[in-house]
């Protein structure tokens, strides 16, 4: 849905996500007219306090005033009425919230599997992965924790093997073709997987993952179709800034927490992949919604779209999950340009005026096509932990990468002003 539909729609307002003859009381709807197109007004959607420079939402968003709403008009109904209100929606509401990803992120909601975050999206496509003995899966060295274990857990069960290797040395000088030509080096006839990570939170890099894609069709051109490379990618930390249709990105599986750049409710995620990605996965925990009725003998499972099949059932927080469509709704509301416009810039700013700094080392790359949301330093003899404590003396929430190499860390976001970067890069500039 474009912005000016979705306004027209909502009537300049964004409310709860409500359902028929639930009994709840209605939630007071948003109204985001003017927080559509002006920051401020964007900022007082949110709750967070005005004490601090917010400068690590990236990391557990706080809900804004559209979502909260909506998870309240949940949590009211099932108070009011648990059993009822969850046998009346739970074997449909699944594809709606996956309609409302697709049209955010692209694709189509059927290929779409809800989870409760990054790491749960990870476990879910890696556990389920069909290897053969003596096949390759291939990762990097930038990649989170979660990702490393979710793998090497994998590779013990199946037999299969993992590499790991560094597709950049210096992470500032990174570029297009020395990550596709590290990444064309490493490929052997035994790999069957590359995992990687879009932008990364140990350095602010962006992976060019088009360019990178290309290199993995080549290869897999020349590749019986039982021996090609499945391309997989933990894609949070650009998810919600850049202007992107992950469908065309370039990768088979796309797995991201929804809580973080989203807005969304705390706790949700998603997974999507093409039809080849998601026939060579199987479900590692069953499934609800349509998939149990596959076990009652009144369905078949062609007929439950592949992503619920692989989304994990057993009681959630619904109200979370089922409010997931607000925080969409907010984003397409802006319009995914502007937001990629906004963020780009704010770092821009950020990156710029830390490179000024005769003290400070910056890590992630200038060029906002091989970064994103993310900017990663060093303050000369200071520990990282130190900066961040000292910045927060200071009003300033930032934060350390949690990596055996770590730097001090800024995320600027649709939830900072020019003004509070400026703020934040002088007290940077006091540390000298």
């Amino acid at each position: 849905m474009k912005r000016r539909e979705f306004l027209q729609r909502a009537g300049l307002a964004i409310g709860a996500v409500t359902l028929s003859g639930t009994g709840a009381a209605q939630a007071v709807p948003t109204s985001i007219g003017t927080a559509a197109t002006n920051w401020d007004a964007f900022r007082d959607l949110f709750p967070l306090t005005r004490d601090y420079i917010q400068l690590a939402t990236f990391l557990l968003a706080s809900h804004p005033r559209p979502v909260a709403e909506a998870i309240e008009t949940h949590r009211r109904a099932f108070d009011e009425n648990p059993a009822e209100y969850w046998h009346r929606h739970y074997k449909t509401i699944d594809g709606k919230i996956t309609d409302s990803a697709a049209r955010y992120m692209g694709g189509t909601g059927s290929h779409i599997a809800l989870t409760d975050s990054t790491t749960m999206s990870l476990a879910m496509v890696y556990s389920g992965l069909q290897l053969a003995p003596g096949t390759e899966i291939l990762q990097t060295t930038h990649d989170h924790y979660s990702t490393d274990l979710s793998l090497q857990l994998r590779a013990k069960r199946t037999g299969a093997s993992v590499r790991r290797i560094s597709l950049y040395d210096d992470p500032a000088r990174v570029s297009v073709d020395g990550v596709c030509s590290r990444l064309r080096d490493a490929l052997q006839s035994e790999t069957r997987v590359f995992a990687c990570t879009w932008v990364h939170s140990s350095t602010g890099v962006k992976l060019p993952i088009k360019a990178m894609s290309t290199v993995i069709d080549e290869i897999n051109s020349k590749r019986d179709k039982g021996d090609q490379i499945l391309f997989c990618v933990d894609g949070v930390h650009g998810f919600g800034v850049e202007n992107q249709d992950v469908s065309q990105l370039g990768c088979d599986f796309f797995m991201a927490g929804t809580h973080k750049w989203i807005f969304g409710p705390r706790g949700t995620g998603v997974i999507w992949g093409n039809e080849r990605a998601w026939s060579l996965t199987r479900p590692v925990i069953p499934s609800f919604s349509e998939s149990y009725s596959v076990w009652l003998g009144l369905t078949t499972p062609d007929q439950v779209p592949v992503g619920q099949h692989m989304t994990p059932g057993g009681f959630h927080s619904f109200e979370s999950r089922w409010a997931l469509p607000a925080a969409f709704d907010l984003h397409l509301a802006v319009g995914k340009a502007r937001v990629q416009e906004r963020i780009h810039a704010l770092n821009t700013q950020t990156k710029q005026g830390l490179a000024e700094l005769d003290h400070v080392k910056l890590y992630t790359p200038m060029s906002p096509e091989l970064s994103s949301g993310l900017v990663c330093f060093d303050v000369d003899g200071i520990p990282q932990v130190e900066v961040v404590k000292r910045l927060r003396d200071k009003g300033i929430i930032a934060s350390a990468t949690p990596y055996r190499k770590s730097y001090a860390r800024f995320a600027p976001s649709l939830l900072n002003a020019p003004a509070e970067i400026d703020t934040a890069v002088a007290e940077v500039k006091a540390m000298a």
